[in-house]
């Protein structure tokens, strides 16, 4: 049996690093140094930092002690809540990607490009500083780490933020079956999610929703609802919040995730 479950458990680790191996790729690099820190595009706001003022704004007259942003890829939202937080924690399966939130952390720059089209690049730097993020980036950490194992450490937060991630874990319900571990009693669980739902990622029967269950359409919010309920209350009505993704300077990936709030009530 335990024989079993080891075997199992490294069938899932090498799922993961399989279907996360995009995610160390040179472009997926570029497209999410971007996205976190490039300009607007096409008119739709920041999305982790949008992410973080919705939570800062939820967070009023709460205390704001520690945060846990889980999936937090090259960092904008974990920097942005280091101005509402004493103290920020990201973490993200790909090493990449936490290697150039660090690197921003510790230098305040980094460098990336980007394809313009074809073979043709260009070439970007982000300052912490023209953000307005320089002087609280010493209350942030970044860790590479995986969000279906996390250590008890990261426990004792009054929010975790986990921004598009659900859809890419092999076992949703598992995580969230467990992640009140990590939220204090009181505090917010923020989860953002495009609900986009591949058998990739997620063995089918493990989709929270977008599926039939004995026959009856359920829904990813319902099935949120259901996973959460024996620790978490939901806190006002879900929000639609836009992202992009810059593919080359012609073409956008454009999505909606839709943000919803729980407070833990036990």
């Amino acid at each position: 049996m335990k024989s079993r479950s080891i075997l199992q458990q490294s069938r899932e680790e090498k799922s993961l690093v399989t279907c996360y191996s995009r995610y160390h790729s040179d472009a997926a690099v570029s497209q999410y140094c971007d996205a976190h820190y490039g300009p607007q595009r096409l008119g739709v706001a920041n999305f982790p930092a949008r992410l973080a003022q919705l939570c800062a704004v939820a967070m009023e007259g709460n205390p704001c002690r520690r945060a846990l942003d889980l999936g937090c890829a090259v960092g904008r939202a974990s920097f942005e809540l280091t101005t509402h937080f004493d103290q920020v924690t990201g973490i993200d399966y790909s090493a990449r990607f936490i290697e150039l939130a660090d690197r921003l952390r510790n230098y305040g720059t980094i460098s990336y490009q980007l394809v313009e089209e074809g073979e043709l690049i260009s070439d970007h730097q982000v300052h912490l500083a023209d953000l307005g993020l320089a002087g609280s980036a010493y209350r942030v950490a970044f860790h590479q780490g995986n969000a279906m194992q996390l250590d008890e450490q990261y426990s004792g937060n009054d929010l975790v933020l986990a921004a598009n991630l659900i859809d890419r874990l092999p076992d949703p319900g598992k995580f969230l079956a467990g992640i009140h571990r990590f939220v204090v009693p009181g505090g917010l669980l923020a989860i953002a999610s495009p609900y986009n739902w591949l058998e990739s990622f997620t063995p089918q029967h493990k989709w929270l929703g977008g599926r039939f269950r004995a026959g009856i359409p359920l829904s990813s919010l319902e099935g949120l609802r259901r996973k959460l309920a024996a620790h978490f209350a939901a806190v006002g009505e879900p929000l639609e919040v836009a992202f992009v993704i810059r593919e080359n300077a012609r073409k956008f990936q454009c999505g909606l995730s839709q943000l919803t709030l729980w407070r833990r009530i036990r």
